[in-house]
């Protein structure tokens, strides 16, 4: 298999990476198809070494300036510069990347950490970006919005009793508290779809290595946050009810690669919660299996709000803890080379 670096290809343009347009597949299948011939790329499947690129949440509801969350980090352009390099990563690693995973963010309204589903004495609902702790819930000063009980076909009373359990089980676990986020990553809208240069790097690489990517949904379960794609943050409500799963395909598929690359927003939240909850994993399994992780450290931005929340200082301490296990802490320029 080539381990050459390789050029970007002519139609690339890093300035657009911020912006929103339509990829056109048909003349990116022929160009990846002359690319593939150029470079003499074999298809995927006959690699002798395994290597998936982990993108997570490369949405434009993340990664777009203007866009609902935004992740600009401390420089307020983090996730554009980080999706640019990513892109770069792909094409000039095309011949080493053997498969491309992409996770959604996928939302509907009526969701926990979204305005609607609380309400105060006023009928008033929490401003994004609130926090909700178990406090604010026990005194009463928000509740669960009442108005949305038929719609999940329980009684009001049980719907604050489930937030209750649920900021309990948060607080018990040692997380962020509940977070009240504007409306985004909203299923059916531009929001949710992935950035367009990315999309269009991925589906290069399908072509060019003859590789189906896997598209993985998370996010779209009412009654918990699912900030990681192996888990959501509470697994379970008051009664014992399932509010969602533990998914094991990702611990099994490190299993069958020689490395895993993980990239994507935010590095304080979807990308270090899902890489806490493999490392856990990992350690259930086999401890030697962190040093295939390989974190791609500027492909990633915390989240930063100025004036309200700067989550950066998490990042990055959960990346030491994450070096400290084995996985190995890169950047995109750094490129693959041999295993």
């Amino acid at each position: 298999m080539s381990k050459q670096t390789l050029p970007l290809p002519d139609f690339f343009e890093s300035a657009r990476v911020g912006q929103i347009w339509k990829v056109d597949y048909a003349s990116r299948a022929e160009q990846a198809r002359q690319y593939a011939l150029q470079h003499d790329l074999k298809p995927a499947s006959v690699s002798n070494d395994r290597i998936s690129l982990l993108v997570i949440d490369a949405q434009n509801t993340f990664c777009m300036p203007d866009f609902e969350l935004f992740v600009g980090g401390r420089s307020g352009h983090g996730a554009v510069d980080d999706t640019t390099r990513l892109c770069e990563f792909i094409y000039r690693n095309l011949g080493s990347i053997t498969h491309i995973i992409a996770t959604m963010d996928t939302h509907m309204a009526q969701q926990i950490f979204h305005p609607i589903f609380f309400v105060d004495a006023d009928g008033n609902h929490p401003a994004p970006y609130s926090d909700i702790h178990l406090a604010d819930l026990t005194s009463g000063r928000w509740k669960f919005n009442a108005a949305l009980a038929p719609r999940f076909n329980i009684a009001p009373e049980y719907g604050q009793q489930m937030m209750i359990h649920y900021a309990e089980s948060l607080e018990k676990k040692g997380k962020y508290a509940l977070t009240i986020w504007p409306y985004h990553a909203m299923l059916g809208g531009i929001g949710h779809a992935l950035v367009p240069a990315l999309e269009e790097a991925i589906f290069f690489h399908s072509i060019a290595r003859l590789d189906q990517p896997s598209f993985e949904i998370k996010g779209d379960k009412p009654f918990t946050e699912h900030y990681s794609v192996i888990g959501p943050e509470v697994l379970t409500g008051p009664m014992g009810e399932d509010l969602g799963s533990h998914d094991t395909k990702f611990i099994q598929h490190l299993q069958e690669v020689d490395r895993l690359y993980i990239a994507g927003q935010a590095k304080s939240h979807c990308v270090a919660w899902t890489v806490s909850d493999l490392l856990d994993d990992i350690n259930a399994t086999d401890p030697d299996l962190a040093k295939k992780v390989y974190l791609l450290e500027d492909c990633s931005s915390p989240v930063v709000v100025p004036g309200v929340v700067d989550h950066t200082e998490a990042a990055n301490e959960a990346y030491i803890r994450f070096a400290q296990a084995g996985m190995k802490v890169v950047k995109s320029t750094d490129g693959i080379g041999s295993i």
